[in-house]
């Protein structure tokens, strides 16, 4: 299978997610793995699947990202199979209240991600997913490398027959 896993990563944290997610979806001559500043729109081409993921700030995907996926064409992800995952501060974690209702309403940057990549023409082969950290800067939570590659290899097993 060929697959792209994008990401962005300010601590570290995202990259060690995305390079998980990679080793459990398949070789290094099957996936890819690069920053979002790194891809090139003609990259995309030819994937059976595109992973995007990137830390949560602000509420939302980083500016890179953001960036990233606005400027994918309309319809350029069409028919391709897509994915997308965050790295984030635990609910629990977050000692105010008013940040808590506002992440509880949706202020992850999967679930953002995701949408793009669907309005882009991508088809979505799992739910978004995020994964903790400790802290702004991590480390991640004991257990998520595992997590990510669970998820990998359940994108694997989504993927629809050709």
């Amino acid at each position: 299978m060929k697959a792209l896993i994008i990401y962005d990563s300010f601590f570290g944290n995202t990259e060690q997610i995305a390079l998980a997610i990679g080793h459990s979806i398949g070789n290094k001559e099957e996936v890819g793995m690069m920053r979002v500043g790194d891809v090139h729109y003609d990259m995309l081409k030819g994937l059976e699947l595109l992973v995007v993921g990137s830390p949560t700030r602000q509420f939302s995907p980083s500016p890179a990202t953001q960036r990233f996926l606005n400027g994918i064409p309309s319809n350029g992800l069409q028919g391709l199979e897509v994915a997308a995952f965050d790295t984030r501060i635990a609910v629990a974690d977050i000692q105010s209240k008013i940040l808590r209702f506002i992440v509880n309403t949706g202020g992850y940057a999967a679930k953002s991600i995701a949408k793009k990549l669907v309005q882009k023409g991508g088809k979505l082969v799992q739910d978004p997913v995020g994964f903790f950290v400790k802290d702004k800067e991590g480390p991640l939570y004991e257990g998520e490398l595992e997590r990510a590659e669970m998820w990998g290899e359940a994108l694997v097993k989504s993927k629809v027959p050709a």
